[in-house]
């Protein structure tokens, strides 16, 4: 099955575009991603830990360039069944963050309140295309 979601692209500052992808989280509630091609692994607000259906025990290191030299410490967890457009993905590993820094960026220019950052482990496994022409990105299961 192939599903085009559409996306929004928004300008943080001056030529430095982020792309969004909506997604509806248990129970009907939207959650916003960027789309951060650049990143190994995807990443989720440990905040939101009403959508985390399993954090793993232990920890495991997320090297973020341009963030810092030394890795970040995160926890491993598995979401709830979530919907990208009508493709439903189960048991998405992610590792947890705070976001609240992030959300404090996009807040100066959005209303959107970010849960997370799809990376490539993610736009791999549903063989992503963005199309920017159109403003939407194709999963595949």
């Amino acid at each position: 099955m192939r599903t085009k979601i559409p996306i929004d692209i928004i300008e943080l500052e001056s030529s430095n575009y982020h792309l969004i992808l909506p997604s509806q989280l248990e129970g009907g509630e939207n959650g916003y991603w960027v789309i951060d091609t650049g990143a190994s692994k995807s990443v989720f607000d440990k905040n939101l830990d009403n959508f985390i259906a399993i954090v793993e025990e232990g920890t495991d290191e997320l090297h973020a360039a341009n963030m810092s030299e030394e890795p970040l410490t995160t926890s491993l967890g598995i979401l709830k069944p979530l919907l990208f457009g009508k493709l439903k993905v189960d048991n998405m590993k992610v590792a947890l963050l705070d976001m609240n820094h992030i959300n404090e960026l996009y807040q100066k220019v959005t209303d959107y309140k970010i849960c997370g950052l799809l990376g490539s482990d993610f736009l791999l496994e549903y063989n992503a295309v963005i199309d920017y022409k159109r403003r939407v990105l194709k999963l595949s299961e």
